[in-house]
Parts: C-alpha cells; structure tokens; sequence
C-alpha cells in the first residue's frame, strides 16, 4: 500500500533566538547568540551561569492573568508556539473536523517550575502551601492538554517523553498517526521550561554541563576544548497533515515530512554508544522510511550538544550510516546558539530544519575555533551560507539511549488533486 504523503503546514517557535518563526531563523542564520547570563534565578545558587533563556515574554500579557497561572512555563510555551502553528496553517477547527484533529505534544522534564514551587509551599505552609492546580501544572502532559483543549482537538493526543529525543518522537509518531488514518492533521512538537536551580544543578552535577561562563564560548559543538551543554528553554511546534486534506482546503504547504527512525541504545542511561551503532541505525531506518539514499540528503541539523561524548559518538554514527558520503554534506548544530532545549531541543531545530529547505541555506555553528580531530566533518564553522537544499536529515539523541530522527524534504507535487 502506498504510503500517506505528510505535508507541514503551519510552524509555531519560541526559543533563545526569537519567540517566533520569522525572528528565531534570522538570528539563528546570521550566527547570533541566543546564550546569556540566568536571569530566572539567583544564579549565584548554581556552579553554571549561563542558559538559554526565552527573553521579552510576558505570559500575562499572552494569556491575560488568571489563565497563565494556570499553566506552568513548560506548558506556556507549547500553548504559544502552537497559537502561532495554528494561525499560521489556517487550519480552523469545527464540529466537523474536530474529531480528525490530534497533538502529540513532548516535554522532557515537564512542569518542574511548579514542582519546585510546590515543594517550596509545603516546606514553607505545609498542605496549605499547595496550590489546587499543582498536580496539573507538574504533570508532562499538562502541554498537550492545554493545546488540545485551547483549540479544542478531540483527536488522538499524547505526551512523548523520551528525553532530549522527545521533539522528534512526536514528530514522527504524528505522522504515523495520520499515515494509519487515525488523523487528518496533528499538531506536533515540544515544549521545555527547566531553567530551575534543581535541574542546573543536577545536570552539572553528573558533569554534563559546560563549566565555562563566557556566553560566546561556553556552547561550542564539535570544538576540541568544548566540555558540556548550556541548558536553554522553549518550544516549537509543527502542524502535520494529510497531504490531500491539506490540499483540498488549499493551505500553504512548507515542506513534506519524508522519513523517521527511532532505535535504542540499549547501552547507558547518559551517555551515548561512542560507536555511534544506534544512532547510525535510526538514521538508517529514517532513510529507508523516506525512500532516500545517503546523496539525497543537502544538510543535516546535529544533535550536537557541545559535550565530549555526544559529539564525537554523532559524528561517528553519521559516518557509519553514511559513508564517504557524509563528507559532501554541510552539517551544523544550532545548540550553539540556542543553548540545548532538552525535550523542545529537536522540535525548534525541525522549524530551522524547514527553513533551511524553504531558504536554501545552512545555518553555522559559532564558536567553533578549533576542530577536534575526532570530529572531522563539514560543520558549518561560524558563518551560514547558500546551499542548495531539498531535504535535511535532523537528529536527536536522549538520555535513555532514545535515538530519533527525522527528514523533511521540499514539497513537489505530483498531480495530486
């Protein structure tokens, strides 16, 4: 049986380099640093002082009072990036269509400001320093539920947590859910708020984290002296549809989501396989999935978080699944100027990723000043540049061993409809 085509019509982005599409890939294609000092907390609590925080925001003004204390960051942001997905597609929803309508809606961490602040609460007040809604702004799903229920989608809807792989995984189960027909559209991405002391701190703890608190090297992927991530905040969400059903009612349409693979290490549960054998197997599987060979692909968007292990086992694994071919292929991580998102880290990087194809360029990896010799491919050092792209492979990796990606491809028609 011939595969449902799946079409991108509507992208919603708030993140370190802008809050929404048009502002966020400007940035990110001129190389500008989205990467600064905490300002969410005293960051005097925490060894690192850097993050990449979501600037000029106001919750209040977006969802007027009453409603953004009701949501928890993490769940703010989702909500706001898919208004803009929404209205971006046109997509209307109706009596009539609201049963084929879903979100699949991921969250690494979940709703950990209000799980902090709740515990804060009852050391302070004991039960009476819980808030009622405590429980729903914690919980991971608190993002999909918002979404569902703002544009009152009563499709299918999920939360995928699967760690720093969780954009991509809903992304790609998205699509498997309208290609099975269970959907016409979905509303896909990721949402992560976790700019927290709690989370800082643990991750630099495990030495995850980079040490370094110069805002224009600290995330530095694939440089020799690079020594962990620098955490960031955000979300991006797509609008995925049929693509007849997008066609009929006569939507833009961005691009086409051609292919997606999810393996499992099976190895760690931090750190990645050095061999890269998982991950080069997903990559593998999204190839195949999409029809394409290791030739068809003109960018890919790295996991690339900047620490040791991470870098040199993706390089590893692009190499074992692509050949020599990898070589000819412009690879860049926009971590380096986004900070790493956790969960919501691929679902921005799928929207630069469709950019990347609707403006034929390759965003650059800044602070790259010197290679390590262990990861030797083309990443786009420092400054962006025209390239002819038809389709990006993106890439997220997870604690877990979760390996997920994604390949989108400039939409052509076929004499459909």
């Amino acid at each position: 049986m011939e595969k449902k085509r799946i079409v991108i019509t509507g992208m919603g982005i708030i993140c370190p380099t802008g809050n929404n599409v048009a502002d966020a890939w400007s940035n990110t294609a001129s190389g500008k640093n989205g990467i600064g000092y905490i300002t969410r907390y005293d960051r005097q609590l925490t060894q690192n002082q850097l993050a990449g925080e979501v600037k000029d925001f106001d919750p209040d003004a977006v969802f007027g009072r009453k409603e953004a204390r009701r949501l928890d960051r993490v769940a703010q942001f989702a909500l706001e990036a898919s208004r803009q997905a929404m209205e971006d597609s046109g997509l209307t929803i109706t009596s009539d269509n609201m049963y084929d309508v879903g979100c699949i809606i991921g969250s690494g961490v979940g709703g950990i400001n209000s799980f902090v602040e709740s515990q804060q609460g009852i050391d302070k007040r004991g039960h009476r320093g819980i808030k009622p809604m405590a429980i729903p702004k914690i919980l991971s799903d608190s993002c999909s539920g918002a979404v569902s229920l703002n544009f009152n989608l009563r499709g299918p809807n999920h939360c995928i947590v699967t760690a720093c792989a969780s954009g991509n995984n809903a992304i790609g189960e998205a699509m498997h859910i309208i290609r099975r027909g269970d959907a016409a559209a979905m509303i896909a991405g990721a949402s992560e708020a976790a700019i927290v002391p709690l989370c800082v701190a643990g991750f630099n703890n495990m030495t995850a984290l980079s040490r370094n608190d110069d805002p224009e090297t600290a995330s530095r992927p694939f440089d020799l002296n690079r020594d962990g991530f620098v955490p960031g905040e955000g979300a991006g969400v797509l609008v995925l549809e049929e693509m007849n059903h997008a066609l009929e009612r006569g939507a833009t349409i961005y691009a086409e989501l051609l292919g997606y693979g999810h393996t499992s290490d099976a190895y760690h549960i931090t750190a990645p396989m050095e061999s890269g054998e998982g991950a080069a197997k997903a990559v593998e599987i999204a190839l195949r999935d999409a029809g394409l060979r290791a030739d068809d692909i003109q960018y890919i968007n790295a996991h690339g978080t900047s620490t040791p292990l991470n870098d040199r086992a993706e390089t590893n694994a692009l190499k074992r699944a692509l050949g020599e071919t990898i070589y000819n292929i412009p690879v860049s991580s926009t971590k380096s100027m986004t900070g790493h998102l956790l969960g919501g880290g691929a679902a921005i990087e799928a929207v630069f990723s469709i950019m990347a194809i609707r403006e034929n360029f390759i965003p650059p990896t800044i602070h790259l000043a010197e290679p390590d010799p262990s990861c030797d491919l083309n990443y786009a050092p420092n400054t962006g540049f025209q390239h002819e792209v038809s389709n990006v492979m993106s890439n997220a990796f997870g604690f877990g061993g979760h390996n997920a990606v994604v390949i989108f491809g400039e939409y052509r028609d076929n004499g459909n409809i």
